[in-house]
């Protein structure tokens, strides 16, 4: 299923030439050997662009379409027109040992058979330069010798004369189309992504861009011991994938990680996502969504207006189709290879509805200095994580799992509640506006918490034990700090996690001190005012629970938010 996507994307891609044709890719070039007629290196032209990268400017090598280029792993193989300088110049960092000069030699075999027959200007130079190339005598030429150690560091090279490139050559380049397309060596058969019959991969071509994966690349689909393979099949064999399907899904999968700004990273999982129609106005309209920023709310909110309203999206004068099929890709590191995260297929128009639920869900009191409207899936795996550790990433699983949640409008994993309780018990009642939307909408996902909406600010209508205790606590916290203005520490930090696990132990020791910090008040207004309030919260419980469920500390911490932030209106003066 991911693999026919991918392949249906990279079709279209191709067809609104955004894509390299077959037996083509794109490839990272640095620099481009300048070459006479009779195959003299004139010139070093640099190719690298700058960049911005967050408050930096650097130089980073430049793209071109060059012929496909060949997988390598431990032994010697020669790409064509474009390669490094193992084999262009026959030198490396460590110098031209034997090996270094197999590798030249692999290449010169290979433009020299290639280009045999063609005699253009282009075509005469290449074969001269590689019959008159000296690797040993490389380092004494003017012109590398101010950009050796760049030159030399693993960067691709390509060849051209004066502007005009190698790769662009008309009759080189139907030459290679003509050499791609009567390979027969490898072994055909069924392919499994298109069910037709086609010459089958041995090796696809690595995945580049997933954070944490080799800079190399990464393999999706390949197998690497005999215990993985079957029916004497060994290598992609294994699972038979055509040639044309291995170029179309690789070609599509780099061409998406090559769009960073349509990148998601959720701790180790890098998430890509494309519509089938290859617009990439939906790319953008799920990264404001999924990810919001101060600067797009006004957008987002309108967005989910219209979707609640079953009304027409425009986002840069083009009509959302919420009909559009749309896929959701995460990746991790795997060594050598990636590993699938998930992988989420739906309409557009029904993924931006799931997420609209979610922060409906999300939706709760913030303090006054809080700006934000949306909190995105980074600010929910945030408040999961210790500020105080060294490596300040969420649960690996857990990340993937919780934007796969948000997208599906399904449950959310048990960890992301666990981790944020486990993160307010040990900072002592710590919850913050993320911590109090998280607790909140879990329990109305996964809990079936009744109306979420009665739960957006303080609910004083609710009769919930769990809530009402964490309410109860909250007023004590607040006569306590009352009686004493300027206290460092309050019973929040001495005794909120027992008060949430076992408040039938703790709350009557609560209650003592409660009535030593009442009559410290001078006004008796003040006294009244709390008596009555927890009059009233006392009547809603009875007796104080003995212990209370994962489900019910998470209500009690809910209400123990919601009475502190309602102590914070600026509408309620105590007298």
């Amino acid at each position: 299923m991911i693999l026919q996507a991918l392949v249906k994307y990279y079709e279209t891609l191709l067809k609104d030439g955004k894509a390299v044709p077959e037996g083509w890719c794109s490839a990272k070039v640095s620099y481009a050997l300048n070459l006479s007629k009779e195959g003299a290196l004139q010139s070093v032209i640099p190719l690298k662009q700058q960049q911005e990268r967050g408050k930096k400017i650097v130089w980073i090598p430049d793209s071109r379409t060059v012929p496909k280029m060949v997988a390598r792993s431990s032994g010697i193989a020669a790409n064509f027109l474009c390669d490094n300088s193992k084999y262009i110049l026959g030198v490396d960092a460590q110098g031209s040992g034997k090996r270094i000069k197999e590798c030249f030699e692999a290449a010169k075999e290979k433009h020299l058979t290639l280009l045999e027959n063609i005699h253009n200007d282009m075509a005469e130079a290449i074969k001269n330069y590689f019959m008159t190339w000296n690797p040993e005598e490389a380092k004494n030429y003017p012109v590398l010798a101010d950009i050796w150690e760049e030159v030399i560091d693993g960067s691709n090279l390509i060849f051209c004369m004066g502007m005009k490139e190698a790769q662009e050559d008309l009759e080189i380049c139907k030459v290679w189309n003509e050499a791609c397309a009567t390979d027969e060596k490898e072994e055909k058969g069924t392919c499994l992504v298109t069910g037709k019959q086609d010459k089958i991969a041995r090796i696809h071509t690595t995945i580049k861009g997933v954070q944490g994966a080799q800079s190399s690349g990464a393999a999706l689909v390949s197998f690497n011991a005999p215990s993985f393979e079957s029916y004497g099949k060994e290598q992609s064999y294994n699972a038979p994938v055509g040639e044309y399907a291995a170029f179309a899904y690789t070609t599509a999968l780099n061409t998406l990680l090559s769009q960073r700004k349509y990148i998601f990273q959720l701790g180790d999982t890098t998430v890509v996502f494309w519509a089938e129609s290859g617009e990439e106005t939906y790319q953008k309209t799920l990264c404001w969504c999924a990810e919001p920023s101060i600067d797009n709310v006004e957008t987002i909110r309108g967005i989910f207006e219209n979707i609640t309203q079953n009304k027409s999206i425009k986002i840069d004068g083009i009509e959302l189709d919420y009909n559009q099929k749309f896929y959701i890709l995460g990746l991790a590191p795997n060594a050598a290879r990636l590993s699938v995260r998930f992988f989420y297929q739906n309409s557009f128009g029904k993924i931006l509805e799931n997420i609209a639920a979610h922060y409906s869900r999300m939706e709760i009191v913030k303090p006054s200095w809080e700006n934000r409207e949306f909190l995105g899936v980074n600010g929910i795996l945030w408040e999961t994580i210790n500020q105080k550790s060294k490596d300040k990433k969420p649960v690996p699983n857990m990340a993937a799992a919780v934007l796969r949640a948000i997208l599906s409008n399904a449950r959310y994993p048990g960890s992301l509640y666990t981790d944020t309780l486990i993160r307010i018990r040990a900072e002592q009642g710590k919850i913050t506006w993320g911590r109090a939307s998280i607790v909140k909408a879990y329990l109305i996902q996964n809990f079936n918490m009744e109306k979420g909406e009665d739960f957006v600010g303080l609910n004083e209508e609710t009769n919930d034990v769990a809530y009402v205790t964490g309410r109860i606590f909250s007023v004590l916290e607040a006569i306590q700090e009352d009686a004493n203005p300027g206290l460092n520490a309050t019973i929040k930090d001495r005794y909120f996690n027992s008060a949430c696990a076992t408040p039938g132990s703790i709350f009557p020791i609560l209650m003592k001190l409660k009535n030593s910090h009442i009559r410290k008040f001078n006004s008796p207004g003040k006294k009244i005012y709390y008596e009555k309030i927890l009059t009233e919260l006392m009547g809603k419980i009875g007796d104080f629970p003995k212990r209370l469920t994962l489900e019910e500390q998470g209500r009690f911490m809910l209400g123990y938010y919601h009475q502190v932030q309602k102590r914070y209106e600026k509408k309620e003066l105590l007298v």
